[in-house]
């Protein structure tokens, strides 16, 4: 049974047990707190803590998910792949453990003629809760299950829970007994007796508990849940090599196919080697990790997800290197994945020309790193001490070079040294530690996101936002907080966190600045609000300093915005909707956006394109927002079905999160519709002007409009009329002249510079015959010396080193010295004659040797190689001590 088809026997059989079908979300995870979908529940947390109400009861998905925490075991297990699909059944308050039970057994169990997947029930094994007495007997009485084939287990071994305080519950794991040719019976309550033979295949995961604090398992249960859920999750890989009859996950047809395509390119063969194996297998899942992630409008980077990307790609054109094959190989493996897996997702079909352009640039890219980063390596390897690469040297090879460290470790192993690997992780660490707090303390401000949580349950509902049609509002404290702890009250001067019933204060998101502005309390207290988060959906908290008074829980107060940030931001977003609209005029749909920030006067746009814009192009957009801005077309905003609104043709941003109810805003009717929670004028003649300043690349794939505003663009007028004028006067011609007038003046400046070049390297070069006198001998060695003093740079070095030794017969066993001067640090090049290299003379550990001594490194090739160091005072000596190695 194909993969496609086992997945849409899913979707089939659940919708005919009532159950709402939800796509699959991207696996940019709509949960802020993590990077990727990582699980099929990850899109229902919020139903399943309680934080938001279900849509529906009952839910079933086919989830896409990515999960690279155990990537080193990718093709050494057959269970472990980066990108899989979570098949999952929801319950919300409906169906419980034996709904879930009977429902799990009948998919798997019923006939393929009924639609189910036909799987042997005597070859079931399940493990449970050893205090779940409900499931024990739905399994053994209800279903009617070898009691046997249950395996009970301690609250350790297969409990759920959020890792905090919230739902918990036992779970219900269905295993497959493959055969013993896969591995030993299972005996002594065990279905892990080693091998792969019990292979589990459906977790159902029953939230039933209210747990409390605790470390790992070690929680209390403090009661039951209100609301009980059911989450499940079945691997479809998993279930695909089962009912395919294959010995992996990576022998399916929705993956092999990427394995035979690396057969062709490598000559070599699947399952000849063992080595070769588990690299074909690390292909196999990198490139469709990879395409999956870009095709979900991921790019490759050097942080965040981009890094993730970057190094599965990367990953997998090393293993093909690996395998033999030096030759561009991105093409032919993604497009093999691609026909792979078309039959489930029809838009890898539709997107896959930029899916393509962006893996291909970065296996290009990645081919360049090798050249450039090979040449950093070696040199990290000449200063190695102890025959040990350092922790910091490697991790600049990764972070600054792109080089992964498995790379690295291969290349150092190479060359007989080792790598303080532990130190590298450190440092990995800290980084990926600074970023995570980066990333965290914008949002919640260093606070536990739990008490946000508690805070917006116990206020029974979201911040009322008030602020599309209001600038000042009546409200009610009804949490304030100090250093990210609740407290009472608060009494000035303090820096303190508020959160009213209702607000105008516009939360950051979606690009969107925050609102400023001030939250006067009626006993005379006063807050002066810099920054406003959402830290949890739905919940507005106020940033700033009490600057006055008190200000204490239940306080009624009047939050107050600064209405004229608020306009200028306000046309800002705007201007930023028709900046989209204008680049898919231009660039077409693809140039979608991938993220933005709207500030006052001013905004900056990014969105997924391949290649720079033409000055023209960007001229053009700049013209049609301009045109489109001066028709002072409507803005106008509507609640809407989520359904309703993509039947619209409303765009949606990338990655984001939307509930059945959406806000749609509308340019002009027709011509711009997006999805947008943000604040926006009325008609866009407000705006009065923008001006494009520019863009540029920020990474693989994705491209930056800066852009200002309003005022800001005005103001930028006005500078540049001014500048206009005083770059007139100086050089004495009218505005229009100016550009032949200043291509004139370069031009001359031009030569000008070139006749001072050539004057430097005349005067250089008149200097070579004195050289070529001057010469003295080290044994069979003639050595020749140039000290330039002073130069401006050490090109001049290696020229005169050139130019020396050209007039040096290449018979003649000959050494040339040449130094200089660069900006107060000494610089050497050393070359030799092809006699003196026949002689065992390397002018690379001449001058790797010479370099020590100035306090500084440097290598090249026997022929050339040029160095440096700090201490300019040094180049007598390092001279001598290259004569000194002459003579050994």
């Amino acid at each position: 049974m194909r993969t496609a088809e086992i997945r849409q026997r899913w979707l089939d059989y659940f919708e005919k047990n009532g159950h709402h079908i939800a796509p699959s979300v991207p696996l940019v995870s709509p949960d802020p707190s993590i990077l990727f979908t990582i699980a099929g529940m990850v899109p229902f947390i919020p139903y399943i803590v309680g934080t938001e109400p279900a849509p529906y009861p009952r839910i079933a998905s086919v989830q896409k998910c990515i999960r690279t925490n155990d990537i080193e075991n990718v093709g050494r297990t057959t269970r472990h792949g980066t990108f899989f699909q979570m098949c999952g059944n929801f319950s919300f308050g409906d169906y419980f453990k034996e709904g879930a039970i009977d429902l799990a057994w009948g998919l798997l169990t019923a006939s393929v003629a009924e639609g189910g997947y036909g799987l042997d029930g005597d070859r079931i094994w399940v493990t449970i809760w050893d205090q779940d007495e409900v499931s024990y007997n739905a399994w053994t009485k209800t279903i009617g299950l070898d009691p046997k084939h249950v395996v009970r287990l301690t609250r350790d071994q297969i409990f759920w829970s959020t890792g905090q305080p919230g739902p918990a519950g036992p779970c219900a794991e269905i295993h497959y007994d493959r055969g013993p040719e896969f591995g030993p019976d299972a005996v002594g309550g065990t279905v892990d007796p080693g091998g792969d033979r019990y292979l589990e295949i459906w977790n159902l995961v029953f939230d039933q508990y209210l747990r409390g604090e605790g470390e790992g398992k070690n929680f209390p249960l403090l009661g039951d849940l209100d609301q009980t859920a059911i989450d499940t999750g079945a691997g479809l890989e998993r279930i695909a090599f089962l009912l395919q009859d294959k010995a992996n996950m990576y022998e399916t047809d929705q993956v092999f196919p990427v394995i035979a395509t690396t057969e062709q390119l490598s000559g070599k063969a699947y399952g000849a080697n063992s080595d070769d194996d588990v690299r074909m297998r690390v292909i196999a899942d990198h490139i469709r990790s990879s395409m999956m992630l870009i095709g979900d409008g991921v790019r490759p980077g050097n942080d965040g997800r981009g890094y993730v990307l970057r190094r599965l790609l990367r990953r997998a054109v090393r293993s093909v290197r690996l395998l033999g094959v030096d030759d561009v190989v991105i093409p032919a493996l993604i497009t093999a994945s691609k026909d792979a897996m078309k039959e489930s997702y029809p838009e890898l079909e539709v997107g896959f020309d930029q899916i393509l352009q962006v893996a291909s640039e970065e296996e290009e890219a990645f081919r360049r790193t090798l050249v450039a980063g090979t040449q950093i390596f070696d040199l990290a390897v000449s200063k190695a001490k102890n025959s040990t690469l350092t922790g910091k040297d490697a991790f600049t090879l990764h972070d600054t070079y792109g080089f992964p460290i498995d790379l690295t470790l291969e290349m150092a192993e190479e060359k007989g040294i080792s790598v303080d690997e532990k130190g590298f992780r450190s440092l990995m660490q800290e980084q990926k530690d600074r970023a995570r707090a980066d990333a965290q303390a914008k949002k919640t401000g260093h606070v536990d996101a739990h008490v946000y949580h508690e805070i917006l349950g116990a206020q029974g509902g979201p911040t009322q936002f008030l602020g599309y049609t209001d600038s000042t509002a009546e409200a009610k404290v009804v949490a304030l907080l100090q250093n990210g702890v609740p407290v009472p009250a608060a009494t000035a001067p303090a820096e303190v966190d508020v959160v009213l019933d209702q607000t105008p204060f516009y939360a950051e998101m979606g690009g969107q600045l925050a609102d400023r502005g001030t939250i006067s309390v009626s006993g005379g207290g006063l807050v002066d609000v810099q920054d406003v988060q959402a830290p949890v959906k739905g919940l507005h908290v106020h940033r700033g300093t009490l600057t006055e008074g008190t200000i204490a829980l239940g306080d009624k107060v009047a939050a107050s915005i600064d209405t004229d940030r608020r306009v200028q931001i306000a046309r800002a977003h705007t201007s930023t909707h028709m900046v989209h609209k204008a680049l898919h005029e231009f660039l077409g749909e693809q140039a979608t956006q991938a993220g933005s920030e709207d500030a006052p006067s001013r905004l900056r746009f990014d969105f997924r394109h391949g290649s720079q814009i033409p000055t023209d192009v960007m001229s053009g957009i700049e013209a049609r927002v301009n045109e489109r801005l001066q028709e002072n077309l409507a803005v106008t905003d509507e609640l809407m079905t989520i359904d309703d609104a993509r039947k619209t043709g409303a765009m949606a941003l990338f990655g984001e999160k939307y509930g059945k109810i959406v806000r749609v805003v509308s340019i002009g009717d027709e011509w711009s519709k997006e999805l947008c929670a943000g604040t926006h004028v009325s008609d866009t003649g407000e705006i009065g002007l923008v001006t494009l300043l520019g863009e540029a690349s920020i990474g693989s794939g994705v491209r930056r409009i800066d852009a200002l505003v309003g005022e800001g663009a005005y103001n930028k007028g006005a500078v540049e009329r001014a500048l206009v004028s005083q770059l007139s006067q100086m050089v004495g011609a009218r505005s229009e002249e100016l550009p032949d007038r200043i291509e004139a003046l370069l031009g001359r400046l031009k030569s000008a510079e070139k006749e001072i070049t050539n004057l430097r390297r005349d005067k250089l070069l008149s200097g070579v015959a004195g050289v070529l006198n001057s010469v003295h001998s080290v044994g069979r060695i003639k050595v020749y010396i140039d000290n330039l003093g002073e130069v401006a740079s050490q090109d001049d070095v290696r020229m005169m080193a050139t130019e020396i030794r050209g007039r040096i017969s290449d018979s003649e066993p000959a050494v040339v010295i040449a130094t200089g001067v660069v900006k107060d640090r000494p610089a050497i090049v050393v070359a030799t004659t092809s006699a003196a290299r026949d002689s065992g003379v390397k002018a690379g550990m001449l001058t790797k040797l010479a370099s020590r001594i100035l306090g500084g490194g440097g290598g090249g090739k026997d022929d050339i190689a040029q160095g440096g160091g700090t201490d300019a005072t040094k180049i007598i000596a390092a001279e001598a001590a290259i004569d000194s190695e002459l003579d050994k």
